[in-house]
């Protein structure tokens, strides 16, 4: 299994409703990414923390149609570790905070595509769901 696209956004998940919802369609998967270089990434339920602090090796919590996964990591957190970990089977990752990925922009009906070091590229929402199933949809 090929690892899923990165594209580094700012703002919200609401803002990128559309581009989820059409890769859906597609028959694609998209995640979510939250890279926080904060100690403190979010108010954990005080159980799931303590259970974390422990030593074991993952404390879950379920219910409500969702899940929250908690692992305590040793040093910084490693991209392709994560990928592995919690984002099989997608086709793209949005990812929040700090990563040399290329940055996804939402102008009007249209996104916006900027790979380091290379031209920006503007795709309608169809366009780029299209070039998110090619292995290198930048190149």
């Amino acid at each position: 299994m090929r690892e899923p696209h990165l594209l580094r956004v700012d703002g919200g998940p609401e803002r990128f409703v559309a581009l989820v919802a059409a890769l859906g369609v597609a028959g694609m998967r998209a995640g979510w990414l939250e890279l926080s270089g904060s100690t403190a990434l979010l108010p954990l339920p005080p159980d799931l923390a303590a259970a974390a602090a422990s030593g074991v090796l993952r404390a879950v919590a379920a219910g409500g149609g969702r899940s929250v996964a908690v692992k305590p990591l040793k040093g910084a957190p490693v991209l392709g570790d994560l990928l592995r970990e919690h984002f099989r089977g997608c086709a793209l990752v949005l990812v929040r905070g700090e990563a040399a990925v290329p940055h996804l922009a939402i102008d009007g009906e249209a996104w916006r595509v900027s790979p380091p070091g290379e031209a920006e590229r503007t795709y309608a929402t169809a366009d780029l769901v299209a070039a998110l199933r090619r292995p290198r949809p930048w190149s």
